[in-house]
């Protein structure tokens, strides 16, 4: 749910080069994702129930907070689900444009939306075996490409590309693309009924993967450095050139098939994450019954159909604009996490904590500071995009604010509809 591979990190290096790329990509761990993974591994170890981030933000702060906490994650997932499509869509054009020109590459798209749709619907142990699965064969590659690439560094006595400069520089966008590919730690926290033992696993995934995620990242751009590859080259789906570039044609093709297995994989482990959400909402009364219904294998079937659909309809956006969105909108829902975690060590001191972020009440303020510095930064590094005619911020503005308004129209309807069935 947080990362597949490196696919989707060409951009950092297009936006600003090798040693800027490697300093956020070692350095927002500490300040991103470290912290968050302390927090989730607290809340989620006290209170492992179905909504994971969700639940806790009602429990600390009541059912209008729980609301706009789902409402902005949800809102955020239509332009975070939107990008792997999207990502699906540019490996494939770099060997078979054909096949993605036109309107041939949003029905690919569609595909996808549709396959993880329909795989979520056989229930989440069989999406959790299957993410597993391909992240070995979407990391194999790479693997191997790490290897050749020292192995041309060694052989031609390459320089690394200190001298390379990239395309067109932009630390924030830079910033925004690294701080995309470490978000997502608490989309695991909605299955939290759906795993063995949350109090001891969901502390131990959290600060393993943090780790771990860190090295895939960093050890291919780092060999891909060492041996002299411009960062002038990258961009989305640069990954095949440069696969081409030491192992050939038939290395390229497997980084082609494997970034398509990644794209869908992160799709379909997202679905199971995000559609937990309205089933949530719907048994704390706060959405329709209808959410709640699943199949027996626990999928619930009705929130996987509305939510594919929901994202199928953003496919259309620009992949810079889906990250400045996606950002904006889960940055607001990740502080409001880092708010529950305080409120609730304020109102439930005897609370049973398995894991507790250290340093008492201090610790919890502090753990939050790295995050929400950096979203504020996000905030105003997109001061100037925009999507259509509109700021991006302001877009986001209304869809985060439209959130209360939905909450007031949800309570009455609900409301009235009791009293017709009463």
């Amino acid at each position: 749910m947080v990362a597949g591979g490196p696919y989707g990190l060409e951009d950092i290096i297009g936006f600003a080069g090798y040693r800027i790329a490697l300093l956020l990509l070692l350095l927002l761990p500490f300040l991103w994702s470290l912290p968050t993974a302390l927090m989730i591994g607290e809340l989620a170890s006290s209170i492992p129930l179905e909504g994971g981030f969700y639940a806790w933000v009602r429990r600390a702060l009541g059912p209008f907070w729980g609301f706009q906490e789902a409402w902005l994650s949800l809102s955020a997932s239509v332009f975070d689900m939107a990008i792997y499509p999207t990502i699906f869509v540019d490996y494939l054009t770099r060997i078979a444009p054909t096949w993605t020109a036109g309107h041939r590459g949003l029905l690919l798209a569609l595909l996808v939306v549709a396959i993880a749709a329909l795989w979520n619907l056989r229930g989440a142990a069989s999406v959790g075996e299957g993410s597993v699965s391909m992240m070995f064969l979407s990391l194999s590659p790479f693997a191997v490409l790490i290897c050749l690439a020292l192995y041309s560094a060694i052989r031609n006595h390459a320089h690394p590309a200190f001298a390379g400069h990239p395309a067109g520089y932009s630390f924030s966008g830079a910033l925004l693309v690294a701080l995309w590919n470490y978000m997502g730690w608490d989309n695991a926290s909605t299955l939290a009924h759906e795993v063995d033992d949350p109090q001891r696993n969901y502390p131990r995934a959290m600060l393993t993967a943090a780790g771990m995620v860190m090295c895939v990242y960093c050890l291919p751009l780092l060999a891909i450095w060492i041996a002299g590859v411009s960062p002038d080259r990258f961009s989305t789906g640069a990954w095949v050139d440069t696969a081409a570039l030491f192992g050939g044609s038939m290395l390229a093709m497997a980084v082609v098939a494997a970034g398509s297995l990644d794209g869908l994989g992160t799709f379909t482990s997202l679905t199971m994450s995000y559609t937990r959400l309205p089933h949530a909402m719907a048994e704390d009364g706060l959405l329709p019954k209808i959410f709640a219904r699943r199949l027996k294998n626990g999928a619930p079937w009705f929130s996987i159909l509305v939510c594919a659909t929901a994202w199928a309809l953003a496919l259309k956006l620009p992949f810079e604009r889906l990250i400045t969105l996606d950002l904006v909108l889960y940055g607001l829902s990740l502080i409001l996490e880092f708010v529950a975690l305080i409120v609730l060590r304020h109102k439930e001191p005897g609370l049973h904590r398995p894991f507790r972020v250290p340093g008492g009440m201090f610790g919890v303020c502090l753990v939050g500071a790295g995050p929400t510095a950096l979203i504020a930064y996000a905030i105003y590094a997109s001061r100037d995009e925009r999507v259509g005619p509109m700021p991006a911020l302001l877009f986001a503005a209304i869809v985060a604010c439209s959130g209360a308004i939905l909450y007031a129209i949800t309570r009455r309807a609900l409301a009235r509809l009791r009293k017709e069935t009463a």
